[in-house]
């Protein structure tokens, strides 16, 4: 079995809520820590999040690092739900995990370095606002070396936007950031809007994340609370949870298609933060991205519950004891 040295880069947020409980409970992943950026909500409310899922989780052994509290050059602008802030305790209930004192980037640098020193590569599942991700590659070219793969939620092609017409939030809330994560040389794994609306969560979904102990009943708890669906947009009942998919292709990358293309985004005037792809090279540009295109719903649904359910089993108690990942 393949084990990914992954490091999360998010801003939960409820879909990152799901994508981090997964990964915490996969023993396809090796979580080396949570990077986090303001986004859904501030900094402030993105790091109490990240806390109050690691501890609900039991898996007190990854650390949270805070991060960039704002984009690169844009001005802040924050998530649908960015009123309500942190996670009310009656939905996840509070724990007394701690952030650690080293920044963000930081981290992503010196794991980084110390990955390309061992002769290895860490993976980066961003799943926020790209900042922290940037600052790193910007100001520390040398960690590319480090970096297997940026496996990203972002950007919407034929689906248009979710946040406007034309964005997808994670690229709209710091355009300028995505274009330096594109243009990094490192290999992109992007995960759009046109493949993550194939793939809807209903209620009886939902109910049966209540498996999964305290983790799954807190993810119950949002997903019941902040209405996902939009039957008039998706033709059917159900919504996406977006973010997650970026765990299942590592875990089961044969649950996905995709396609290889040159990414680019809008980073000024009115539609700044659109994203577009080249699939066809009519710009004679080479690819920079791996495009995934298409999902397997009932896989990818049955994956992401299974993975939730463990959060109550047997399966992370032998993560937390270091059992056999075998």
């Amino acid at each position: 079995m393949t084990i990914h040295k992954v490091i999360i880069d998010a801003d939960p947020g409820v879909d990152d809520a799901a994508a981090i409980l997964m990964a915490l409970a996969s023993p396809e992943i090796e979580v080396l820590g949570l990077s986090i950026v303001a986004g859904n909500v501030s900094l402030n409310d993105t790091v109490t999040n990240a806390c109050k899922l690691v501890g609900l989780s039991g898996r007190r052994d990854v650390p949270v690092y805070a991060g960039a509290s704002g984009p690169l050059v844009r001005e802040q602008v924050y998530g649908k739900y960015a009123r309500i802030g942190s996670f009310d305790d009656r939905l996840v209930k509070s724990g007394d995990i701690q952030p650690a004192q080293e920044n963000a980037v930081q981290f992503i640098v010196r794991s980084a370095r110390e990955a390309a020193a061992a002769g290895e590569q860490i993976t980066i599942c961003a799943i926020g606002p790209m900042t922290n991700l940037a600052l790193a590659l910007v100001q520390h070219p040398d960690v590319a070396r480090g970096i297997r793969q940026i496996v990203s939620m972002a950007g919407a092609f034929t689906a248009l936007g979710h946040r406007t017409p034309w964005a997808e939030f994670n690229v709209y809330a710091d355009p300028h950031a995505a274009e330096i994560v594109f243009q990094s040389g490192v290999p992109v794994v992007l995960m759009p809007l046109d493949m993550t609306f194939q793939a809807l969560f209903t209620a009886e979904h939902f109910e049966r994340f209540r498996a999964g102990g305290e983790a799954g009943a807190a993810l119950y708890n949002l997903f019941s609370t902040f209405d996902r669906s939009d039957e008039k947009r998706f033709g059917r009942p159900g919504g996406p949870i977006h973010d997650a998919t970026t765990i299942a292709w590592l875990i089961r990358p044969d649950l996905f298609k995709s396609q290889e293309a040159f990414i680019g985004v809008q980073v000024s005037g009115l539609t700044m933060g659109y994203t577009y792809a080249d699939f066809y090279k009519k710009m004679d540009r080479p690819a920079n991205a791996t495009v995934v295109t298409d999902v397997d719903e009932t896989g990818f649904i049955e994956l992401l519950i299974e993975r939730i359910a463990r959060h109550g089993g047997e399966a992370l108690d032998r993560r937390l004891t270091g059992g056999s990942r075998s």
